[in-house]
């Protein structure tokens, strides 16, 4: 693809999140949302691949929809009550419509079903921007939503956590399961929207920082199946070396930077007198722990299958730029001792 029409597609991408982050209009936050749907559209066809075109396809009518949907939620908002402004959005079927087709846009459960199979269709580095830079402008739109049920929120997120979990414990392709491990992530940010909306912030932000390390590491393999990895440390011993500490940091295990959004969640859940949502939470964490620990062994304690003359590859020079990966996997693994630090700049206004 031409630089030019790259750059014109990223700056489109950017300039749609821009819009709805700063907007305070329904109409405006729609038309952000469109811009970032149309922006990303030819990056995920650009393979010309079946698989890929098949991807495209579903992603825009997935899109479509939800944004069809909020546009008529909002224009009946406006009809009831005469307001355009995104917090002030109070009639309860608008925002019950606008919640669940925001959860369409990102693939929260049970409206999850396109999300694995789109990211199956796309290459790793379409796929990264899927995953975290998609995910921002209707995140942004669910948290100003200020009179949402929060019935609603917690069964989308406790669904969302346990579909999560379930639904990668079967999958050998690793864009699957990067893409149920999101759902579930996606899940524990709703279930504590409603009670401490800086919480989902810090998911928000940790999440993106370890799924773009998981998704470089494993642009840079080239390893699009858990087998692919098993060929990872002849390699690249360095980075098969780390990047399965920031797997399990996805999966919030102590003392890794996961493990902060998912400490204090449970914790917040708790002082609301959720035991039973923090327990099933908790408990859904350890089937998402039991995927990433297969692609862990298969990049630490696997060996490929090889002859003996071919036992030891070359490792040439990679050319790809590695700050970005460098930088992400440092903060997927290093931040848990300044959580005070970090809920402190959360919450100061």
């Amino acid at each position: 693809m031409s630089p030019f029409i790259l750059t014109a597609l990223f700056f489109s991408l950017g300039l749609g999140t821009t819009l709805t982050f700063a907007s305070s209009h329904w109409l405006l936050a729609w038309m952000g949302l469109e811009l970032n749907t149309m922006a990303i559209l030819p990056l995920m066809a650009q393979n010309h691949h079946p698989r890929a075109i098949e991807a495209t396809t579903k992603y825009f009518l997935t899109q479509a929809t939800a944004a069809a949907v909020i546009l008529f939620a909002s224009i009946t908002n406006a009809w009831v009550s005469g307001e355009w402004n995104i917090q002030l959005t109070a009639h309860p079927l608008a925002t019950t419509m606008i919640i669940l087709a925001l959860s369409l846009k990102v693939g929260l459960a049970p409206a999850h079903f396109w999300l694995p199979e789109v990211l199956q269709g796309l290459d790793l580095t379409t796929g990264l921007i899927l995953s975290t830079w998609q995910k921002l402008a209707p995140f942004a739109l669910i948290l100003q939503l200020s009179s949402a049920n929060s019935g609603l929120l917690i069964f989308l997120g406790l669904t969302s956590t346990l579909v999560g979990g379930w639904g990668g414990l079967n999958q050998t392709q690793t864009r699957k399961i990067l893409a149920y491990s999101s759902i579930a992530h996606l899940g524990w940010m709703v279930l504590v929207l409603k009670f401490a909306p800086h919480l989902t912030l810090l998911a928000l932000i940790l999440y993106i920082l370890m799924t773009s390390s998981v998704f470089l590491t494993l642009k840079i393999n080239n390893s699009m199946t858990i087998n692919a990895l098993a060929t990872s440390w002849t390699k690249t011993p360095a980075i098969s070396t780390v990047a399965p500490l920031a797997l399990l940091s996805l999966a919030g295990l102590p003392p890794l930077s996961g493990f902060m959004p998912k400490w204090l969640i449970l914790q917040e859940l708790t002082k609301q007198q959720l035991p039973l949502t923090a327990t099933l939470a908790a408990l859904s964490a350890l089937l998402s722990l039991f995927f990433y620990l297969r692609i862990s062994y298969s990049m630490t304690l696997t060996m490929s299958p090889n002859t003996t003359p071919a036992s030891a590859p070359w490792r040439l020079h990679n050319p790809q730029f590695t700050l970005l990966l460098s930088a992400s996997t440092a903060l997927s693994l290093f931040l848990l001792p300044v959580t005070p630090t970090v809920t402190a700049l959360l919450l100061s206004p």
